[in-house]
């Protein structure tokens, strides 16, 4: 590497894991023009920086390039299956099985832009214009799913979706998913059972003012604020809804693979 490192660049240890997830093609493949790392240090950097595509530094491969590639490990499900593993990975760490056999579920909404404003609903509970990020994650946090709407759309409604989802990325290990209120009624309810999950309402034991740290609750909070550190996804900057739920994705497997290699280190 020739160029002067960003400090988003991905280390020696960590590619080593993550080469086999990107390299689609071989590394010596004719139409390969630029190399398959810097690529995806562009990548981390835009992601984590919140920079334009076309604003990428001169110093890593061209905007285009890196995001024709970005394109390609989506639709390939690269992130996805990296996601899977490091989660894997890093529940034995905790002395935990591989697969959960529990989930936390909620939303988010994000403020629409320019780019996103053509799908964008209104959130009146938030009273905000933009996209809604539906997540599941195991009670460490570790993202298993994640679903994109229009931010007017209910949490409850993406029950049935997001429980297949969980389902297929965990292989039916899941039984009991956690959520609030939002999620109150039969419907959630039934969706949910459907794929074998049974649906528990966090409530709160009796009237509170101000913020209140719910039993399990907290840690799908936590998990969006862990997100909320990638600043490419504190708006929906994205045209397809499809790229937003991948880059959330691509920033879990940055924060798995930092705390893969840190443990290794540490081991």
């Amino acid at each position: 590497m020739s160029r002067k490192p960003y400090p988003s660049d991905i280390s020696d240890e960590e590619w080593a894991f993550v080469a086999p997830y990107l390299t689609l093609l071989p590394l010596d493949a004719g139409q390969r023009q630029h190399d398959l790392r810097e690529v995806f240090n562009a990548l981390r950097l835009l992601v984590r920086t919140g920079s334009q595509w076309r604003f990428l530094p001169n110093d890593l491969p061209p905007w285009a390039a890196v995001y024709q590639q970005t394109q390609r490990w989506l639709a390939a499900g690269c992130f996805e299956a990296m996601v899977h593993d490091l989660r894997a990975v890093l529940r034995m760490t905790e002395d935990r099985a591989p697969a959960p056999t529990a989930a936390v579920l909620d939303g988010r909404t994000l403020q629409s832009t320019p780019e996103s404003g053509a799908r964008a609903g209104y959130d009146g509970h938030k009273r905000r214009k933009g996209s809604k990020v539906h997540m599941a994650v195991d009670t460490l946090g570790h993202l298993l799913a994640v679903r994109v709407t229009a931010a007017n759309e209910q949490e409850r409604a993406q029950v049935d979706a997001l429980a297949a989802d969980v389902q297929a990325a965990t292989g039916e290990s899941v039984t009991l998913a956690y959520v609030d209120q939002g999620y109150t009624g039969p419907a959630p309810a039934e969706a949910a059972a459907t794929h074998g999950i049974h649906l528990e309402v966090v409530k709160l034991s009796e009237a509170k003012r101000g913020f209140v740290l719910l039993p399990r609750r907290w840690v799908v909070e936590r998990s969006f604020a862990w997100t909320a550190r990638f600043r490419r996804l504190a708006r929906d900057y994205e045209r397809m809804p499809g790229t937003l739920a991948g880059l959330h994705f691509i920033a879990f497997a940055c924060l798995m693979l930092h705390r893969a290699a840190i443990q290794c280190v540490g081991s």
